[in-house]
């Protein structure tokens, strides 16, 4: 009786843990194409029957993105249809198949190894494929955790699922760095358009790429394998009629008593199954949208996507392992997050890491491209990542996860994450022309300019916040529609 009143944190942890693999697959699936990306488009330039251009090696670099804004899109339909669970169930599948497709997009049908406009096709198929399961994790695991945890520790439970993000792709970042070996990568002259050291990186060339998107199989299959052992969320079951396992699953997780008064809230609230959007008024889903656009916004992933190129630019000797450090910067700072959100609350984190992504993107607009201060631009970058790592980047998915009422939850969560991936998708294929406008423009101005708006981006983004976001902490997901019932009068 005493393990029912008190609850098994065990039980909550370990499915709390396997939700936040996709997290972990999310990261690993975004952040590959980092250390793939020169070797395959060595693999396209060699192709005779079109013209690799640059054009379409960045769609190519980006085109999962394409898969995550659909993803995200038709989570909500899937986890109000499908349930929670078996929605992450499709996701882990699409991971899956995307991974092995990414590695062999010849399918055993097509000349293997021979760059044709068909393959091309086909890759960018199976990487759209990648991308929805990324977009439906990125938008259902939070979800899920949300639903699961208790609300005095569901900020830090959220959190981890940014860490599982940050983790993946660091984990990535060192097996393509292992994968790569003492192998060449091709060097690409973004002025001349010229491919070289094709000889060195023969192996790159030919296999490296492949290695480093098959081997996201490893972690998609044992997060399909895992999430069917978890359960259901109480939320969804209860709001699905089927009480008496929410309550089941309640008490396995709170004791009987919580999980009483629990599932008496989650039924009020839920009374309406089928309230409109707006039901709670514009700002609640604005406050949402806005949350997912700002994260993109302030440029982060531009970062996380080109970090080798970019450490390249810098005149770094190893861009890898630079990539690396940063990596384990983030996931330092992801860290202060998870283990202080309970405590200093939501708005104060974000507040204070919009200025200090300011402060970072100022000095890299400021030290970019002068050799003396090479260093200072490379503190700067590490300011800037750092500083997203412990607010925005954990943030707004806890925020996303608990902001919105239960009976708009599904739809509102799709539509807030579908912005998030529509607006990485910008920023991603606006970074490189924005960088290289020193091109064509002079010799900076590229590298200011693109620093330069993102750093005023973040200090829009911390306005935003001061004036706008609810704080959460400590709220059950039920107070938020007293809150916007509210607002909304």
């Amino acid at each position: 009786m005493e393990q029912n009143e008190k609850g098994s944190k065990a039980y909550l942890i370990s499915i709390v843990m396997v939700a936040v693999l996709g997290g972990l697959l999310f990261g690993y699936d975004t952040a590959v194409i980092s250390g793939a990306e020169k070797g395959l488009q060595a693999f396209f330039k060699e192709a005779h029957d079109f013209q690799y251009t640059d054009f379409m090696h960045g769609f190519t670099s980006s085109s999962a993105l394409i898969g995550c804004i659909i993803g995200s899109a038709l989570s909500g339909l899937f986890a109000s249809k499908l349930g929670r669970k078996r929605s992450l169930i499709f996701a882990g599948v699409c991971f899956f198949l995307s991974a092995w497709g990414s590695m062999e997009p010849e399918t055993y049908i097509l000349p293997q190894g021979k760059p044709t406009w068909t393959l091309l096709v086909v890759f960018n198929l199976y990487r759209i494929l990648g991308g929805i399961g990324v977009g439906m994790a990125s938008a259902i695991c939070p979800m899920y955790i949300g639903e699961v945890a208790p609300s005095n520790i569901r900020g830090m439970l959220v959190s981890w699922n940014q860490f599982a993000i940050i983790f993946g792709q660091l984990v990535v970042y060192f097996v393509n760095l292992i994968i790569l070996g003492s192998h060449a990568n091709p060097i690409y002259d973004a002025v001349t358009g010229v491919m070289t050291n094709f000889t060195d990186a023969e192996w790159t060339i030919v296999k490296g790429w492949r290695y480093m998107f098959g081997s996201e199989c490893v972690p998609a299959g044992l997060f399909t394998i895992l999430i069917c052992f978890v359960p259901e969320t109480p939320r969804y079951l209860a709001m699905s009629g089927q009480d008496e396992k929410a309550l089941k699953i309640l008490v396995r997780i709170n004791g009987y008593t919580q999980a009483k008064h629990i599932l008496d809230e989650i039924k009020s609230t839920a009374a309406v199954k089928t309230e409109k959007l707006f039901s709670y008024g514009f700002m609640c889903i604005f406050v949402g949208i806005m949350l997912s656009v700002f994260q993109q916004a302030v440029g982060i992933n531009a970062v996380l996507y080109y970090a080798p190129r970019i450490f390249g630019d810098m005149g770094m000797t190893n861009p890898m392992v630079n990539t690396v450090i940063m990596g384990v910067v983030n996931i330092t700072f992801t860290l202060v997050a998870v283990f202080s959100v309970e405590k200093l609350g939501r708005r104060p984190l974000l507040i204070c890491g919009s200025i200090g992504m300011a402060v970072g993107s100022f000095g890299v607009a400021l030290t970019f491209g002068n050799p003396s201060l090479s260093m200072v631009c490379m503190l700067s970058i590490m300011v800037y990542s750092a500083s997203f790592m412990f607010s925005w980047g954990p943030i707004t998915w806890v925020l996303i996860a608990e902001i919105f009422p239960n009976t708009i939850r599904g739809a509102a969560v799709a539509i807030a994450v579908a912005f998030q991936w529509i607006f990485n998708f910008i920023v991603s294929s606006s970074f490189v022309p924005m960088f290289n406008m020193h091109l064509t423009v002079g010799d900076n101005f590229g590298h200011w300019f693109t620093y330069g708006l993102y750093g005023i981006i973040c200090v829009i983004a911390a306005i935003f916040v001061w004036k706008l976001v609810p704080e959460t902490k400590g709220k059950t997901l039920e107070d938020m529609s007293k809150l916007w019932k509210k607002q909304s009068k």
